[in-house]
């Protein structure tokens, strides 16, 4: 008969044996002084650049490959189509978030950035940064596409997020908060430290379900608002194709990401995590309350 393994011995986790890491510091002007700092704000604006690249050159891609006006007679399965469009965007980001993961945590969207903020993953200064450096690598990721295909570009509508004729703005809204919800909610669950302390036994690629999660979300939305989940690709497409729809709705691929990313940060870490349970046994606990 197998012999059983106690708590604590090799090969066993135990819950008890695990510590969280401490919540990152609201404001940390120490991280200032770091090169690792400064190095993670170059990897997340390199990324987010060669993000928007890839995927914007995509989408106007396969809209010139079935312009009516420049083909006869359209084919339906000509280009990459939708499903090309969705796994451009989930393939970069498992790309770039395995290559950066180690440099800055690869986030790559300020939605993920903000969530990781709001479960103290990263302090203030960290995350402002970062969505800085995202916004800019996005403008410039968009302003090469424009600088290669400007014909096109135009034409073809810069790859800008625009709600999609026949539905309402509360639609759209909706659709980008679940879609950020589900991004984010993967991140989280795909990057738990104890997750990773529990399973250590099974190797867990968080990029591939990071990567497959912006793929999905892709399929279902794109229809709706072409599928922002992430203000700085939205924002970096509107400053440069700067057409007034784009900017009508903008408000929707900033508003809707936030919130999908705030419930995506309290569900995992106060429900899942049971962190809510936490803090009352806490409360409850204290004899001087």
């Amino acid at each position: 008969m197998a012999k059983e393994i106690g708590p604590g011995e090799p090969g066993q986790f135990s819950a008890k044996d695990y510590q969280d890491p401490p919540p990152a510091p609201l404001i940390d002007p120490v991280e200032l002084t770091k090169w690792s700092f400064y190095r993670a704000l170059i990897a997340e604006f390199i990324a987010t650049m060669l993000f928007l690249y890839i995927t914007v050159l995509t989408v106007i891609g396969y809209k010139s490959q079935t312009d009516p006006n420049l083909i006869p007679v359209p084919d339906q399965c000509g280009g990459v189509g939708i499903l090309g469009i969705a796994w451009a965007f989930g393939g970069m980001i498992f790309v770039l978030v395995y290559c950066t993961a180690g440099i800055s945590g690869g986030h790559i969207n300020p939605a993920v950035t903000f969530g990781l903020f709001l479960a103290r993953k990263v302090s203030l200064i960290r995350a402002v940064m970062y969505m800085v450096a995202q916004c800019l690598g996005a403008i410039c990721g968009v302003g090469l596409v424009k600088a290669f295909q400007k014909s096109h570009y135009k034409r073809y509508g810069g790859g800008a997020n625009e709600l999609a004729d026949g539905y309402s703005k509360g639609v759209g809204l909706a659709a980008e908060i679940i879609g950020t919800f589900v991004l984010v909610y993967t991140v989280f669950s795909a990057t738990d430290p104890k997750r990773s302390a529990r399973d250590s036994h099974v190797p867990v690629l968080a990029p591939l379900p990071i990567g497959f999660a912006v793929f999905m979300v892709h399929l279902a939305t794109i229809p709706i608002t072409g599928t922002g989940i992430n203000p700085a690709r939205s924002l970096g497409a509107a400053v440069m194709y700067n057409k007034e729809k784009a900017w009508d709705d903008q408000w929707i691929f900033w508003v809707g990401p936030f919130v999908g990313a705030a419930i995506a940060a309290f569900y995992h870490q106060f429900i899942l995590r049971a962190g809510a349970i936490k803090a009352l046994g806490s409360f409850r606990s204290n004899p001087h309350v």
